[in-house]
């Protein structure tokens, strides 16, 4: 069977926001409506600058050998880009005076840009990660002060956009780069939702409003005027690739379209024909929608306890799961030594490998594999010691015989 190593990940980028900066009279009016409510301060910054918008980072689409069958190819897509649920990702916010880049212009000027921010920018992103936790979902975040720690690695690059890799792709990204941006300032009324968007794309979702399941159809020269207008400025191609273009069925949530999800843009009149309701412009109600929140528990549903098996050595323990679930098992080993563990059958899955802390604190990534669409089964060989506690999670992707796929460690 086809297979891929180690847990993949994927790209995306941010959630819509209002409007650019104006001269210091536009500032007072921006304000004070701001003070009258958070929608208000949205609509001004709406008839100021127009929209701007989440820009994906294009990622190389995955290849398949021809022995993979269409079936298992949609479910590997499906999820793929997902987290092994259980997972602890760590985000960390740059913080050099080198971490930045420098933006040569039109007319060959340089100016350097800081991916850095300050702190109420970084409390915006916090409390972002605290809705999707509020949700009561199986994933945890934590903040860690060293990039070499975190997976998700967070810059402020102003001008650059707010955007985010899709899921598991952010592994794929040097632990110097950034995995995640915000290009304008956040703590404007609001702005809690531009966070809310890019990381759901960490969590492993594309953008709704490219779902083919809407039935949006455009008007498609309004669209390429209106975002090669200030503040997006995007060519053709690029707003194809960010708004035309369809993605893959299996790689949505569900059959239906959610116009009020977290992850749809809003838009402005005059760029949507049918359905004929949104032909006045189409504005999610902002938030996460109750789908976004029974969708990310689809994945990511709570464990407790009562969700993990023990290990035996020599033992083959049966996973009786389907395509999208995960089964969690525990090992402690009776002796310091090296140990593998593989699965078995015809199969995709993911494996991942965890130490879990005899006190208080959060288990501790040790290793990983991914086989699918790979002609093997994943495997692990590592040290595992007496007197620690060890979780294994395997996520399976794609199963040819139902029931057939097993997991053993000796």
């Amino acid at each position: 069977m086809a297979k891929r190593r180690n847990p993949s990940p994927s790209s995306s980028r941010a959630r819509a926001r209002r409007g650019a900066d104006g001269n210091a009279a536009a500032k007072r009016t921006r304000s004070a409506a701001a003070a009258a409510s958070p929608s208000a301060a949205r609509a001004v910054r709406a008839r100021r600058g127009g929209i701007s918008y989440c820009s994906l980072p294009q990622v190389e689409p995955r290849r398949f050998g021809p022995d993979v069958n269409p079936g298992r190819m949609r479910l590997i897509i499906m999820n793929g880009k997902k987290w092994v649920n259980g997972t602890v990702l760590h985000y960390y916010f740059f913080d050099r005076n080198t971490d930045g880049a420098e933006v040569v212009f039109e007319n060959g000027t340089r100016e350097w840009r800081p991916w850095t921010t300050n702190e109420a920018e970084k409390q915006v992103v916090r409390d972002a990660f605290q809705v999707w936790v509020d949700v009561g979902i199986g994933l945890r975040f934590q903040e860690v002060a060293a990039r070499e720690d975190a997976e998700i690695r967070i810059g402020f690059m102003r001008g650059d956009g707010a955007w985010s890799y899709i899921g598991r792709d952010i592994l794929n990204q040097g632990r110097d780069q950034r995995t995640m941006n915000f290009g304008w300032d956040l703590t404007r009324p609001g702005e809690i939702d531009t966070a809310v968007h890019e990381i759901g794309h960490t969590l492993g979702f594309p953008h709704e409003h490219q779902n083919p399941n809407a039935g949006i159809v455009w008007d498609e020269e309004a669209v390429y005027t209106s975002l090669a207008q200030p503040p997006n400025e995007w060519d053709r191609e690029k707003t194809f690739y960010n708004i035309i273009r369809k993605i893959r069925p299996d790689t949505v949530q569900g059959s239906s379209w959610d116009a009020n999800s977290i992850m749809h843009y809003p838009f402005e009149a005059g760029l949507i024909k049918e359905p004929a309701e949104f032909r006045n412009g189409l504005q999610p109600a902002g938030g996460l929608s109750e789908r976004d929140k029974t969708w990310v528990k689809t994945f990511y549903p709570p464990l407790t306890a009562s969700d993990h098996t023990a290990l035996t050595p020599a033992q083959s323990v049966p996973l009786k799961i389907a395509a999208g679930q995960q089964s969690n098992f525990t090992f402690a080993p009776a002796a310091t030594r090296y140990y593998e563990l593989r699965t078995f059958g015809t199969s995709d899955t993911v494996v991942v490998l965890f130490e879990k802390p005899n006190g208080a604190g959060e288990p501790v990534y040790i290793s990983g594999d991914d086989d699918s669409g790979e002609d093997r089964n994943a495997y692990l060989r590592v040290k595992l010691f007496k007197g620690r506690n060890y979780i294994v999670r395997v996520r399976l992707y794609y199963a040819d015989r139902p029931g057939e796929t097993a997991v053993m460690l000796w």
